[in-house]
């Protein structure tokens, strides 16, 4: 039997360990990876019936996150990307949901949350919109929660033990009036049809002895608008980029939002005003930073402490609600 000589047996570890390599590069792992995405100007994607798409060196920009299947070599050294973040899929797909069922909730989402930025802008600028709760929208059920694997994104709680529920407040009030450990029959309407749903609660880590279920929810209504608003975001899911939507709509109806800055902003905004907290926000700043904007609005509270860790040059403005946004924009006109 022929010996392979040192230099052969050498270059055929190199070989292999390059196969290795290239296909640990190329095959998808079981698991997801969120990366950073640029910023992208929200002015050519707003058309408002009889109104010009304002002109200026500003503009309100909304960011998103890659999120796709990581590789075996991703999977392994996320750290090779920077802000790659590697989650198990069960964190991007719910148990007993598919990947097209999720790009379908996202893009639900996204809808909503264009009617309800829509709406909020409207508002401020001073027009009558008529909204009609429908019910409590479900927008995140928390892993581990007793309400995972039973409540899923985009359902609309209708009934609480029989009773009508119409606002979050109204969904609070009936997991709060029972201790913790009870359990609730919960009715929510999804795809069309009624489903009814067994759920216990438990103890909200946050705040000793409240009984919780384990969802962040929303407000489902039927809105009327005054005004033909159409957002064309493509691709883009979730609700995450409701504020921006609402301050540059605001923008098209003559308001000066961004008083000629270019100005970042991400948060999931509700029919009060309200700014909620979203995911991906170190996704999301780096991807800011990276498209050259220094002013970046984010949900007040973990999200905007979160994204002071990877501003490095990008001012994080902190929002309670679209009122606070616009003066805060209004307020660093002034100051700088």
């Amino acid at each position: 039997m022929r010996r392979l000589s040192p230099a052969r047996l050498a270059g055929l570890g190199v070989f292999l360990l390059a196969v290795v390599v290239l296909a640990l590069w190329l095959l998808p792992s079981d698991s997801y990876i969120f990366l950073p995405d640029r910023a992208h100007p929200v002015d050519p994607l707003v058309k408002i019936a009889g109104r010009k798409t304002p002109h200026d060196p500003g503009g309100i920009y909304f960011v998103d996150v890659f999120v796709r299947k990581a590789t075996w070599l991703e999977r392994l050294f996320p750290s090779l990307r920077e802000g790659a973040t590697v989650v198990p899929a069960s964190a991007v797909v719910p148990p007993g949901t598919s990947e097209k069922a999720r790009v379908r909730l996202d893009r639900r989402a996204m809808t909503r949350s264009q009617e309800v930025a829509a709406a909020v802008a409207l508002r401020a600028a001073g027009y009558k919109v008529r909204a009609t709760p429908n019910g409590v929208l479900v927008d995140q059920v928390v892993a581990g929660a007793p309400a995972a694997g039973k409540l899923q994104p985009a359902d609309v709680i209708v009934k609480v033990d029989g009773k009508r529920v119409l606002t979050p407040a109204d969904l609070r009030s009936a997991i709060s009036s029972r201790p913790v450990g009870a359990s609730f029959r919960i009715v929510v309407r999804r795809d069309g049809s009624l489903h009814t749903v067994v759920v216990r609660s438990t103890t909200d880590p946050q705040v000793k002895g409240r009984p919780v279920i384990g969802v962040l929810v929303g407000q489902d209504a039927r809105i009327e608008l005054p005004l033909s608003v159409k957002i064309n975001a493509g691709d883009v899911g979730g609700p995450s980029a409701g504020l921006a939507f609402a301050l540059d709509i605001l923008e098209h109806l003559g308001r000066d939002v961004d008083h000629g800055r270019r100005i970042a902003a991400t948060g999931e905004i509700e029919l009060d005003g309200s700014v909620g907290p979203i995911g991906g926000v170190e996704q999301k700043t780096i991807g800011v930073r990276k498209s050259g904007i220094r002013v970046f609005l984010v949900p007040a509270g973990d999200n905007a402490a979160e994204a002071r860790r990877y501003a490095d040059g990008v001012r994080i403005v902190p929002v309670k609600n679209f009122q606070q946004a616009l003066r805060a924009l209004a307020t660093l006109s002034k100051t700088q």
